[in-house]
């Protein structure tokens, strides 16, 4: 099937019991068994849940790999993920990632002895360099949050696989509409379903994706133990958004090209980030291993910043992308707060810095709203 077929049909089948096309919410706790030490397929919605499974095989159906696991946040996806690795082990992972990954990563594993590097991924000999003889994982983002930084995964998991290094790359950006990294030979995706795969800023929620059946096992044997389960109803609206994925990703993409042109030509901003323009450093490697550059556009101003921000009315100062509403932020001080200030600017992330989630609007009201930003 192609993806927008596969988007309406991964996972899904017609209830057996009624017919019905929307797969049920299976509201449930727990499910009796068929006899004395004889569970059915399902024994503890914990464990599994038939709308939480339908959710798994649609991801993984998408991003074409070996199993898919829904968790209660994209946090959660990326915590069950971390733990695939153990005290002393080391990872490498990309600077400029999401601050809640990052804060997870510096602040809360350093003190179960996981120990981290946190580099850009984009000079093989110093990511050779970087490598310990206890480097167990590579932490990738493409495009990166909120800098949009292009990452060679063909690179990267060549790397990786000549020395026995796991690879995790988050997805969330891109959706697997535009980008899938399990062909790349990565060999965990994770997903903030919060975000494009939902795409209605309706539901908190997280995925992971394996290669191979080791990993489904691990991670199968993960989510059972912290309890980082997604809901019934949460799996259920992410069910949902999905089936919409390839019409809103086309039109995300579009008017993110446009207004980064737009910006681009604007006198008052420094700096673009986008990787469909042709003047991104990454804008090779993302046509080479995507189908579409995304709905999020950065850029500096040498403007007030919060006389900017306050002059929007369409663009809503909020958290989170990826959903119809178009969404403006200061990363400095909302998503990536929590890192550093040190930290922050060497990665990039300066207080000149704004980050859109482009929405589905007209994009000629969404231009006219950031010209009235910058007025």
């Amino acid at each position: 099937m192609k993806f927008d077929t596969k988007s309406i049909h991964e996972g899904r089948k017609p209830d057996p019991l009624t017919g019905a096309i929307s797969t049920p919410i299976y509201q449930t706790s727990t499910f009796v068994f068929e006899d004395y030490d004889k569970p059915g397929e399902h024994d503890y919605s914990r464990t599994s849940n038939p709308t939480r499974s339908a959710l798994g095989e649609a991801i993984a159906g998408l991003e074409g790999g070996h199993q898919g696991f829904a968790f209660s946040s994209g946090m959660a996806a990326v915590t069950t993920a971390i733990h695939l690795l153990k005290a002393g082990d080391h990872i490498i992972s990309c600077d400029d990632l999401y601050g809640g990954s990052h804060r997870l990563f510096s602040e809360i594993m350093t003190k179960f002895g996981l120990e981290f590097t946190f580099m850009r991924l984009d000079d093989e000999e110093k990511i050779q360099e970087a490598i310990k003889p206890n480097t167990k994982m590579i932490w990738i983002e493409t495009p990166s949050n909120p800098l949009l930084n292009i990452t060679d995964l063909e690179m990267v998991s060549r790397i990786a696989k000549d020395n026995e290094i796991l690879t995790a790359a988050d997805n969330t950006f891109s959706s697997p509409y535009f980008l899938r990294p399990l062909e790349y030979n990565i060999d965990l995706v994770i997903h903030s379903t919060t975000k494009y795969l939902n795409g209605h800023s309706d539901v908190i929620g997280g995925a992971v994706v394996t290669s191979s059946e080791e990993l489904s096992e691990e991670i199968q044997f993960l989510l059972n133990g912290m309890g980082t389960n997604a809901s019934p109803l949460d799996s259920w609206l992410v069910l949902r958004g999905i089936k919409t994925l390839p019409l809103r990703m086309k039109k995300h993409a579009k008017n993110a090209m446009t207004i980064a042109q737009y910006l681009s030509d604007h006198p008052r901003v420094k700096e673009v980030f986008y990787p469909g323009l042709t003047s991104h450093k990454g804008h090779e490697i993302a046509k080479k291993q995507m189908d579409g550059f995304g709905g999020v556009v950065s850029f500096k101003i040498d403007t007030n910043v919060v006389e900017f921000l306050r002059g929007l009315d369409i663009f809503a100062l909020a958290e989170s992308l990826g959903g119809a509403d178009s969404l403006v932020e200061h990363a400095a001080t909302m998503s990536h707060a929590s890192m550093n200030e040190e930290v922050r600017n060497k990665a990039g992330i300066t207080d000149d810095l704004i980050r859109l989630s482009v929405g589905l609007e007209d994009v000629n009201d969404l231009i006219e709203d950031l010209d009235k930003g910058f007025k």
